[in-house]
């Protein structure tokens, strides 16, 4: 049993908080969404590792924080019954969490080098991120944050892995994306039928900061899609949206708008996937690789590390029929290499 309504730490530069707020709208939970640094926050529960949202959540007699929005939309579904966004074919809903994988861990390496790689947009965001925070403060007085926030995000790039060698790969990934997916939602609303779908939600939350805040990728966007920026606004709030169970595509469909955007992960995520699990296992400073036949170098990454083993667990535990229909969607699209 969880209480509501739920207490959502979060911001509103945060993808991950734009993620689960929109999702929480849609299913109608009532929540409290607390703005990070409140005097609020700063009396709840801190987790070890403070990401952004950060849920507290009862663990027995206690109230703890839960991060990592990925688990706690699966978390919900257990606790909350009406408007799931897991699709109910076992098929369809692994190829939604490799899709939430997508979003969540390559799209994010696009939208934090559109925020710091570029200087335009970097100042945009170094000047207004601190003011989600205080807006009753002097131009003199939050200067200091806009240097500290800068100076610290642009520094943490080589840990999402842009640089000069990779830059241009993320872009052209970014773009190439924009192309997938407009032709996705030529053809269907969501992912994976007439209603959303978690990977849905993933993708909204990293499109709010490239599509709607970001300088550089907003302006792609609305060039090169204007139909993705504006899903992206109509994502934020899906609670007046009424759904059936029959609103979910049918396993054997696929459409090939959606095969084309697996492609797009096994092209840039999934070798990004596998060369970092071989560093991490190697005990290497530095994932090599080649992308989009273009090198890749950058720090190992623990958690995605993680992620690659999760997802190959959920793939173990696919009954055969269910395997059977991942394995014929995902063959020649890359990301089978993934589960061999």
């Amino acid at each position: 049993m969880i209480p509501t309504p739920l207490k959502m730490i979060g911001a509103p530069g945060s993808p991950y908080s734009r993620k689960m707020r929109s999702l929480l709208r849609y299913r109608r939970i009532p929540y409290l969404f607390i703005q990070q640094n409140s005097p609020t926050a700063a009396a709840l529960p801190r987790p070890k590792v403070p990401l952004l949202p950060t849920f507290i959540l009862p663990e027995g007699d206690e109230m703890v924080p839960v991060t990592d929005s990925t688990p706690l939309i699966r978390r919900f579904e257990d606790a909350f019954k009406d408007r799931s966004v897991i699709p109910p074919d076992p098929a369809l809903a692994f190829l939604d969490e490799l899709l939430e994988d997508f979003a969540d861990e390559w799209l994010t390496k696009c939208m934090f080098h559109y925020r710091w790689y570029h200087e335009a947009d970097a100042k945009k965001a170094q000047r207004v991120l601190p003011h989600w925070a205080m807006t009753d403060v002097s131009d003199e007085q939050i200067a200091p944050f806009q240097k500290m926030i800068g100076e610290r995000q642009i520094e943490r790039l080589s840990v999402v892995g842009s640089n000069d060698t990779t830059a241009s790969v993320i872009e052209e990934s970014y773009l190439r994306f924009l192309s997938v997916f407009d032709s996705q939602l030529e053809t269907s609303r969501f992912l994976f039928g007439r209603r959303p779908a978690s990977s849905d939600f993933a993708m909204m939350g990293q499109l709010t900061c490239l599509s709607l805040f970001d300088p550089t990728p907003s302006a792609l966007t609305a060039e090169s899609s204007p139909r993705v920026y504006a899903w992206t606004e109509v994502m934020e709030d899906l609670s007046g949206l009424e759904v059936e169970e029959d609103d979910w595509l049918d396993a054997p469909s696929v459409p090939s708008s959606l095969r084309d955007l697996l492609a797009e992960v096994g092209r840039f995520h999934a070798p990004f996937l596998l060369a970092n699990a071989e560093a991490l296992e190697q005990g290497a400073e530095q994932v090599e690789t080649e992308i989009g036949g273009r090198p890749w170098v950058q720090k190992p990454f623990p958690y995605q590390g993680k992620c690659l083993a999760w997802l190959r667990e959920s793939f173990s535990r696919l009954a055969p029929d269910a395997r059977a229909t991942v394995n014929a969607v995902l063959e020649g699209t890359g990301c089978e290499v993934l589960f061999r």
